[in-house]
């Protein structure tokens, strides 16, 4: 460590750098683990969906293409005290949400603030150990996926033991208590400069570094390594519950795995090197989500989806460690423009994945069972509807769709896409005691996971395209003699040196 870290408190930001991306996790599992209920609450369809869990992504994107490249000249302690608000106002919003458009807002500002985290402390961690950055960044990501399997516990053993059914916004308090003490322990602690800025390397230098021939094939499979892993793990909570299986604890389950495997990164990364562990994870990732899409039962499920979590395990970090020591003149740049790609891709797929949800799912909706349950609906609700005092409006709104789908129905003789689901998801969801509930719940819940696991089916190839480009990489480093980082030599250091 050079003089510039002399007097840092390096335990005290490391650790409260890791209760930062703790928070980034319950809110990112919170907010998985309400999306079924948003859903409910709100009668989006799939794509709306998409869009209430992929926006936290584009909020993380914003913030990283906003923040990374003044990462060295407004400091890093600015970066987090901004992460901190936005987690603070994020969970806000989503407890006091009473419309579908302010629940997105609070995933946007979740979002905000989880891509500030990676914008102020991946550089941090970076600055804090140069000389252990890849092992030190899966250590400090260990905490992403362990922070979704604590959450996952928590709100599928405590907090669903306190919270009644439909009162789901209790679950924001997982994001406000890390946040708390994350903010207590960093935003007033001292920081020291980013690695670039210790080295003098200069912004232009930087940019040109951003942009040099590595980073130029390294960003592309950030896109990809990223859709391996985000987009899928945020549906398999909805995907999983439609099919009669608790997917928040396969979820749990997932990052558990992968929480274990970054904690002991280390002795992996010497014994395979980085571009070892980006080709082998690229095989297991394929292979495991492929397969994930095809179980059939829980047990299947648990033993896919531990292959699937073996293989992307170690994406995320060390994709950073590699571009940090392959390339370290990006410096907070280049980490930042990773973070920023890795989560634009999860915004772009994962409502893609929910469109393909919908348009497949629509194809196992037979039309008998689905207009008879429409049928008692038009018969039955009415009436019930007409005395439902304070339930009146909500019920003649179920029952205006149901009659639109019939009547499309009527008219050409199929049932019209994305509406059905829509006006069963509406039924199932209505609060009235009727059989054509649970009736229109058996028809969409099958539907619902054969949607979600034939986009996971649809996903799973480009995980080819990784295999063949770190293959390259690992083979490449094997035939040079081995893998070497390049390190940055501080200013005080060259001036030492020089005297």
């Amino acid at each position: 460590m050079s003089t510039s870290n002399a007097g840092i408190n390096r335990q005290k930001l490391f650790w409260g750098s890791c209760l930062a991306l703790l928070t980034t996790a319950f809110a990112f599992t919170v907010i998985a683990s309400i999306a079924f209920s948003v859903k409910q609450e709100f009668n989006v369809t799939n794509a709306q969906l998409g869009l209430f869990t992929g926006v936290f992504f584009i909020g993380f994107t914003v913030s990283q293409v906003l923040f990374a490249p003044f990462c060295d000249t407004i400091g890093m302690r600015w970066i987090v005290r901004f992460a901190f608000v936005g987690h603070v106002v994020g969970a806000l919003l989503l407890l006091f949400a009473g419309s579908f458009g302010m629940a997105v807002a609070g995933s946007l500002f979740a979002g905000l603030g989880a891509g500030l985290v990676e914008a102020g402390c991946n550089p941090l961690v970076a600055a804090l150990y140069p000389d252990d950055k890849s092992a030190k960044l899966n250590l400090f990501h260990m905490w992403f996926p362990y922070g979704n399997l604590i959450a996952a516990l928590l709100t599928t053993f405590v907090m669903s033991a306190f919270i009644g059914d439909g009162e789901w916004r209790g679950y924001t308090a997982l994001i406000l208590v890390p946040a708390i003490a994350y903010g207590i322990m960093m935003l007033f602690s001292d920081y020291p400069p980013t690695e670039g800025a210790s080295a003098g390397v200069s912004f232009a230098e930087s940019l040109k570094a951003t942009f040099s021939p590595i980073m130029l094939i390294m960003l592309p499979m950030m896109l990809i390594t990223a859709s391996m892993e985000l987009p899928p793990s945020t549906w398999v909570p909805p995907v999983l519950q439609s099919g009669g299986v608790d997917g928040i604890l396969v979820f749990g389950f997932i990052f558990g795995i992968m929480g274990t495997l970054r904690l002991v990164a280390g002795p992996i990364l010497k014994a395979l090197t980085p571009t070892g562990v980006l080709f082998g994870g690229s095989i297991l990732a394929t292979i495991g989500l492929y397969l994930f899409s095809q179980a059939d039962s829980t047990l299947m499920y648990f033993l896919t989806a531990a292959v699937w979590a073996t293989g992307i395990a170690l994406f995320w970090p060390t994709m950073l460690g590699f571009v940090s020591e392959r390339n370290p003149k990006s410096g907070a740049l280049g980490l930042g423009a990773m973070g920023a790609v890795g989560m634009l891709a999860s915004f772009l797929v994962t409502p893609w994945l929910g469109n393909i949800a919908d348009i497949e799912g629509h194809t196992q909706i037979q039309a008998p069972a689905a207009m008879e349950v429409f049928q008692t609906v038009q018969d039955e609700w009415p009436a019930v509807a007409a005395t439902a005092g304070v339930l009146q409006e909500d019920l003649e709104a179920v029952i205006s769709s149901v009659n639109e789908v019939t009547a499309a129905y009527e008219a050409d003789g199929a049932l019209p896409a994305g509406a059905t689901a829509q006006a069963l998801r509406a039924v199932s969801g209505a609060d009235i005691d009727s059989d054509a509930k649970a009736a229109a719940a058996a028809i969409l819940g099958p539907a619902e996971n054969y949607g979600g696991k034939t986009s996971f089916e649809t996903l799973a190839p480009f995980g080819i395209i990784l295999i063949v480009v770190f293959g390259f990489l690992f083979f490449q480093d094997r035939r040079s003699g081995g893998y070497k980082a390049e390190k940055l030599v501080a200013t005080d250091e060259k001036e030492g040196a020089a005297a």
